[in-house]
């Protein structure tokens, strides 16, 4: 679910992923639905593939949003990216108790706490990654491990 959902580095907010072409990707944007070319020389991530440090292991972002929605009931988040650096690193620590204080840094809470609100501003009501499970389901039952 998250795999289509895109960051690029350099713009605002987040993006879908609409089409894919030879040197380019056609997104469009989750603030405003203006669909725009991003080229393959511009830093562009999938928020499937980004995890969260945590003091024994990365936790995938869809795990920590999925905490945060669960946390605020599927409403955005209660906390400003404006607060100070004590308080998003306390409301982090409520999302995900863990976190790798060191490696974390107040400018990633905020991120975090933006993607999040713009997820939730655009219907997702789910963060956990049914296809990703269901995929691991088929292949233990492939290989005899069901």
């Amino acid at each position: 679910m998250l795999k289509k959902i895109l960051a690029i580095s350099g713009k605002p907010g987040l993006y879908k992923l609409v089409s894919q072409g030879k040197n380019m990707l056609v997104v469009e944007s989750m603030l405003n639905g203006k669909r725009t070319p991003a080229y393959s020389h511009e830093k562009i991530i999938s928020l499937g593939d980004i995890a969260m440090f945590t003091d024994s292991d990365e936790v995938p972002l869809n795990d920590v949003f999925e905490s945060m929605r669960k946390l605020e009931n599927g409403a955005k988040a209660s906390v400003s990216t404006k607060e100070s650096d004590s308080i998003l690193r306390e409301y982090l620590g409520k999302v995900l108790p863990n976190f790798d204080r060191d490696r974390v840094y107040t400018a990633d809470i905020k991120k975090l706490i933006n993607w999040y609100n713009i997820l939730i501003e655009n219907g997702f009501e789910s963060f956990e990654d049914k296809e990703s499970y269901a995929a691991e389901a088929q292949e233990n039952i492939a290989h005899g491990k069901a």
